[in-house]
């Protein structure tokens, strides 16, 4: 079934396509280059109708303009010319021979250079002439022909400006003369062989004599206006409109007032070619004016890098026209480069924006709310439909008046960049400030002197600001030009129908009633501008006219219309005002309104002025897009053709571009204000892009401009990803820092960072640049994406570079960088961080429970800690041996440190060092949550495994080396007799001890004991560690399950049903199944079922067994088949205290002998080498194979102490006089003493622990389950207790 059309268009109204896309650009370039409105699009065909005679000046205005519009092609042309010269090839001595061919295809490539010079030569020409036979015609005393009209005005200004322009830029091209030197030479060469070249030969002398000499064009000219008669008439004319739109602002948009400044001193130079010209010319301007006019704008911008000085032009072709050499008031003026240094100052503040920026940033918010509420009302006045008319009227019209505001604001904006511009080239850098980077170099472009070295910050900030606003305004105006064209067009004609209808209609029957001719231009104004249509009364010219002078006329009442005025018609209303005002004699003194003779009214000539100059306005206003497009345009401050030529270049670095300068500015500061406008000056080159093509028609600029926006954008990105990424990584830093470190600080401000507001830029996907749409939003993703991985990879190259202690630097550095990565994931679609961290880490496969931080870290347990830290039982921690078994392994340092790659900013890379090197000097309960949580449950069990392997190669090292040991100690080794005391009992230790020919086996393995005593005490660590971890897990999802602890401390259930979890999913899955809309119950099934498989699963999970047992039950199986080797079975099944080949004997004996080095070998480091594993795993391997009754029986530190105490007491019993004797015995054992007792509180420490962990009733070997978690599996056959083997008591 079809839908309807007026359904489908309701539906399609209610989308809405609108995205939430900050506006950070300005338009994009406008391709289409039809004619405006300002221009007559049939050249002023219509006119002849009006029967007004202004055939021979509208015949002259198109003339006028056909000359305008090749002379500006004619300067696309020079401007862009650049030297062929550079590239003609040097041929070697080997080709010589070829010489001749070379010079023909040099002179064939210039030669066509040459016939687009010839062409301006012959354009200027003409130009000249026609300009100078239409001033004549105009410039009759007797008044044969209507005009010249304003409009005819402005085209001979802007042909003599083109000419004045054309002549500058031909004086300024030094490239140009070196080519036609080239030319000429290679023509010499080549015209020999041909017959008649003396035409030729003639032609080139007039193009060499055009080239050479300087102001030919404007000699030519002048030559040509002074021909047959004088046109000092009209030159006085133009000067007087000259003069009165530069002090009245009568000049809309810039270029106008330019062109204005441009050609002003050209026509004082023409108009005093003779003193009693001077005086006459003097008469009606005074010369005051004029050099107050030359002293306000001693530069004026001409192309965008090259300028103009009205006194320097005046001063120059003083020495071409010796009548104008006495103008003294003139020729005194300071040029630019003549300026005082206290009137330097004066003309810093008039052309640096830097100075009135704080008025144009009020003015652009003062007009962009006023602007806003004016369209607001406009909306609400077309949402309306019965309104009231003089409602509908105050708001058109106040539309009208602010886009006239806006206009005259972009006007004087861009003006004062031009302005600035053509300053800054006017007055170069003298002394440039360098940087580190560049502080090599002694020589500098030109063109770095005038722009990269002569804009301070804070100008390129303001200059930055002042673009922004102008795309800004512009845009805003742009976007609603299709909203407010109706509401401009009817103020237009409110405008002149109250001026036709109302005003002139008052003037007939009142000032104009006896003056028949000025009545008939008042009534021809009438007729060509008046809507009847409009208007509620009917038309009757001559009942106007016939009122009596008494009578009270009622006015007239019309409707306004969206009908605007054409071109043809504003040029002719202009011109009957000048008529009415002036009676066609432009030539009297006082000027177009200040003419006093004319005998009109006050008021009435105030009216006639008002709307004389509103006429101006009305072409722009229409014009709307078109005028708006030429006052954004800022593609100027990219072209540099001039300074190329100078320098001898063929491009300058993008350092030296004045966009890519303002984007380097704000990336540099990185001032808050100015980052929404970093994609500004990208507009610019968009500017460029479009002048290069429609306007000078070069390809190869708009190459070099692509060019250039493809390295700057790449650039842009690049910095722009850093800036974006060090933000964001600072505020990650400055939320996880420490608090207790903040409170402790004095200075904690400096932690803190302050907002950016980043968001905008992160929104954007459609980026305009040179007509391509770019995904900023996508890129910037992609980027971040790497950076982030590149941030990982330095992190574990960083840890990889340290050592195993760095691994909670790793962890805070890494919990920093996915807090980032939290922070950015909320503005962009940023890859898992956990997938990045897996990809980093080669953890991707699925069969794979390694990764490259788990690699590194058995490595560097394996390498650095177990051989060279120690322990220390009572802190719990690791610390570096300062006498270690090996030396630490040597390490690759980092390179490509970036700082953004620790915590963003200086103060917090320095506070989390600071915190890290808390952490750096051991190993302890801090570092193994780090190792938990960074390498996980899936590569846990590969670290656990590769340490228990290497527990049993320890213990398969040892026990080749125990042999040793037993076969250098007596076979049978009693009990120590107690006669003899400590020191007798000290010397039969020694006696049995012998030892002395295998120290180093005896090292060996005590060495090998510490390895396995810290791979044991590891374990027991990362016990500690998991069972609070699932701690934490057990009281997260016990609610769920239904569990609670009960008083006695055990597991008990809530509820014997289900637990809240399946009872949740339950109950959701029978409410959803009952209702008839579910269209698949079959998931909701689902779900519940997983529901009960994930309570199961969790519940079983919940009583895991221990790292530590299983390490224990690992190692107990490892001694298993050595247990005959190392514990021999009495023979009697009594305990046989003469046995000295049990491994207790070998490790009492090792134990004695390094706590009496310790005590006696005040410089022995065996202390800081061993530690506390020694005991570990010493304790752990006597418990294993029952014989700790043993050790505790017949150890000699034990039997020492004993014998000590014993002898302490006997002492204690004897008399006073030998208490001081017992003192002098027992002083040089006080400290062997109390190492031994240290000692057995560790041992006593290590055994209770076995006990608890490991009973030998139970002794059980557990597997790994795959999620980490150990788990029962192999029971052992139980060792032989020793208290099975005491004889019993008999009851």
């Amino acid at each position: 079934m079809a839908i309807p059309v007026e359904e489908a268009i309701a539906a399609l109204s209610t989308f809405s396509l609108e995205d939430e896309q900050p506006d950070m650009q300005g338009l994009s370039a406008v391709l289409s280059i039809e004619r405006c409105a300002t221009s007559s699009p049939t050249e002023y065909a219509d006119v002849s109708a009006y029967r007004l005679s202004l055939t021979e000046d509208t015949k002259a205005i198109n003339q006028l303009n056909t000359l305008i519009k090749d002379g500006k092609e004619m300067l696309s042309v020079l401007y862009t010319y650049r030297s062929c010269v550079k590239a003609l090839p040097q041929l070697p001595d080997s080709m010589k021979h070829n010489q001749a061919d070379l010079y023909l295809e040099t002179y064939q490539v210039l030669d066509l250079e040459m016939s687009r010079l010839r062409e301006i030569q012959r354009w200027q020409a003409s130009a000249a002439s026609k300009l100078a036979a239409d001033m004549q015609r105009f410039s009759r005393p007797e008044r044969l022909i209507n005009g010249p009209t304003i409009t005819h005005f402005w085209s001979i200004l802007k042909l003599l400006d083109v000419l004045v322009q054309l002549d500058h830029l031909k004086n300024a091209k030094a490239s140009i003369p070196n080519d036609f030197s080239w030319y000429k030479r290679t023509f010499t060469q080549v015209s020999i062989q041909w017959q008649d070249t003396d035409t030729m030969r003639e032609e080139l002398d007039d193009l060499q004599i055009f080239l050479s000499t300087r102001w030919a064009i404007l000699l030519n000219l002048h030559a040509e206006m002074f021909r047959a008669n004088t046109v000092e008439d009209i030159l006085q004319v133009l000067i007087v409109f000259c003069v009165e739109s530069l002090e009245l602002d009568f000049a809309l948009l810039f270029p106008e007032r330019h062109m204005l400044l441009r050609v002003l001193p050209v026509l004082v130079v023409l108009a005093t070619s003779s003193e009693k010209d001077a005086e006459s010319l003097y008469r009606r301007v005074k010369v005051n004016r004029l050099t107050s006019i030359f002293k306000n704008d001693p530069v004026i911008p001409a192309f965008p890098d090259l300028h103009l000085s009205p006194v320097a032009i005046l001063k120059e072709l003083s020495m071409y026209f010796p009548s104008f050499s006495s103008q003294t008031r003139f020729l005194t003026l300071p040029a630019p480069h003549e300026i005082l240094h206290r009137e330097l100052q004066e003309y810093k503040r008039h052309y640096l924006v830097v100075n009135c920026i704080g008025t144009i940033r009020a003015e652009h918010d003062d007009f962009s709310i006023r602007f806003a509420s004016a369209v607001n009302q406009v909306i609400n006045l077309k949402s309306t439909e019965a309104s009231n008319p003089d409602w509908c009227r105050e708001v058109k019209g106040n539309m009208y008046d602010m886009v006239i505001e806006g206009f005259q604001l972009l006007s004087r904006w861009t003006g004062r960049v031009w302005e600035q511009c053509a300053w800054k080239f006017s007055r170069p850098c003298k002394d440039p400030v360098t940087s580190d980077s560049i502080r090599g170099s002694t020589t500098f472009f030109d063109y770095e002197k005038v722009v990269r070295w002569n804009y301070t910050s804070d100008e390129r900030k303001a200059l930055l600001e002042l673009v922004s606003y102008i795309k800004s305004v512009g845009s805003m105006m742009q976007r609603c030009d299709t909203l407010v064209a109706d509401a401009l067009w009817e103020t237009i004609h409110v405008e002149v129908q109250d001026f036709v209808q109302d005003k002139l209609d008052t003037m007939l029957r009142t000032t104009f009633r006896k003056k028949k001719d000025l009545s008939r231009i008042l009534s021809d104004m009438r007729t060509l501008s008046a809507d009847w249509m409009a208007n509620t009364n009917k038309h009757d010219a001559e009942l106007h006219v016939s009122h009596q002078e008494g009578e009270m006329s009622r006015p007239n009442i019309f409707y306004p219309r969206p009908v605007a005025l054409t071109a043809a018609q504003v040029h002719c209303l202009q011109f009957l005002i000048c008529e009415l005002v002036s009676g066609g004699n432009l030539r009297k003194h006082g000027g177009l309104f200040g003419n006093s003779g004319s005998g009109i009214a006050v008021d009435d000539l105030k009216r006639l002025e008002t709307f004389f100059y509103k006429l101006s306005f009305f072409l722009h206003i229409l014009d709307y897009t078109a005028t708006i497009s030429a006052l954004m345009d800022l593609g100027f401050l990219w072209f540099r053709e001039f300074y190329l030529e100078s320098s001898r270049v063929i491009q300058f670095p993008i350092e030296c571009s004045l966009p890519w300068m303002l984007v380097d500015n704000v990336i540099e500061s990185q001032d808050p204000s100015l980052l929404q406008s970093i994609l500004m000056p990208f507009d610019i080159y968009n500017d460029a892009a479009q002048y290069a093509l429609t306007i000078l028609k070069q390809r190869f600029l708009y190459d070099e401009i692509e060019a250039e926006v493809d390295l700057c954008f790449d650039q842009l990105l690049y910095r722009l990803t850093e800036i974006i990424f060090s933000y964001y990584k600072s505020r990650a830093a400055s939320d996880l820092l420490d608090q207790t470190f903040l409170a402790s600080c004095n200075d904690e401000d400096k932690y803190f960072v302050k907002p950016i507001l980043f968001n905008e830029i992160l929104k954007l996907t459609r980026v305009k640049l040179l007509g391509r749409t770019i995904d900023l939003r996508s890129l910037l993703t992609q980027r971040l994406n790497k950076i982030i991985r590149d941030n990982i990879d330095f992190l574990f190259e960083r840890y990889e570079s340290q050592g195993l202690c760095a691994i909670v630097e790793l962890q805070q550095l890494l919990d920093v960088l996915k807090h980032t990565h939290n922070l950015l994931s909320k503005d962009l679609e940023l890859d898992s961080f956990n997938l990045m961290l897996n990809e980093m880490q080669e953890n991707l496969s699925l069969i794979s429970y390694s990764s490259r931080l788990a690699s590194q870290i058995w490595t560097e347990m394996q390498n650095d800690f177990f051989p060279n830290f120690i322990l220390c039982n009572t802190t719990q921690r690791f610390i570096r041996s300062i006498k270690g078994a090996r030396q630490a392994p040597q390490r690759a340092p980092v390179s490509n440190v970036k700082s953004y790659f620790f915590c963003g900013s200086q103060d917090l890379n320095a506070a989390y060092h600071n915190l890290a090197g808390m952490y750096s000097e051991f190993f302890g309960i801090p570092h193994m949550f780090a190792v938990v949580q960074l390498i996980g449950l899936r590569s846990l069990p590969w670290i656990i495994r590769a340490i228990l392997d290497h527990i049993a190669i320890k213990v398969n090292e040892i026990v080749p080396k125990i042999y040793g040991l037993q076969d250098a100690l007596p076979k049978s080794i009693g009990l120590l007799p107690f006669d003899g005391g400590v020191a007798g009992s000290q010397k039969i230790i020694h006696e049995l001890l012998t030892w002395g020919t295998k120290s180093e086996l005896k090292a060996e393995v005590l060495q090998s004991l510490k390895e396995v005593g810290s791979a044991l005490y590891w374990t027991s660590l990362l016990d500690i560690v998991l069972r609070e971890t699932d701690t934490m897990q057990f009281i997260q999802t016990a609610p769920w399950l239904g569990l609670t602890i009960g008083s006695d401390g055990q597991l008990r259930e809530v509820d014997s049903g289900d637990s809240p979890l399946v009872s949740l999913f339950k109950s959701a899955k029978a409410a959803i199944v009952s209702n008839e809309t579910c269209q698949n119950p079959n998931s909701f099934h689902v779900m519940s079922k997983q529901a009960e498989a994930a309570d199961i699963i969790y519940k079983k999970n919940i009583n895991s067994a221990s790292v530590l047992e299983y390490a224990l039950a690992f190692t107990s199986a490892a001694l298993d088949k050595h247990y005959s080797k190392l514990s021999a079975n009495p023979k009697t099944g009594f305990i046989d205290i003469t046995t000295s080949k049990d491994f207790y004997r070998i490790f009492s004996g090792l134990q004695f002998e390094y706590l009496e080095e310790i005590v006696l070998d005040s410089t022995s480091k065996k202390l800081d080498s061993l530690g506390d594993s020694v005991a570990w795993a010493g304790c752990t391997i006597i418990y294993l194979l029952g014989q700790q009754l043993h050790f505790e029986l017949f150890d000699f530190s034990y039997q020492f102490l004993n014998i000590a105490e014993v002898e302490n007491a006997a002492m204690a019993q004897t008399q006073s006089f030998d208490r001081a004797k017992s003192a002098n015995h027992s002083q040089g054992y006080e400290s062997l003493l109390e190492a031994m007792k240290k000692a057995r509180r560790l041992n006593n420490h290590v055994f209770s622990m076995l006990r608890a962990r490991c009973p030998l009733e139970e002794k059980i070997a557990c597997a790994i389950k795959q999620s980490g978690a150990p788990q029962p599996r192999i029971t052992f056959v139980n060792t032989l207790s020793a208290f099975e083997t005491l004889p019993q008591k008999d009851p």
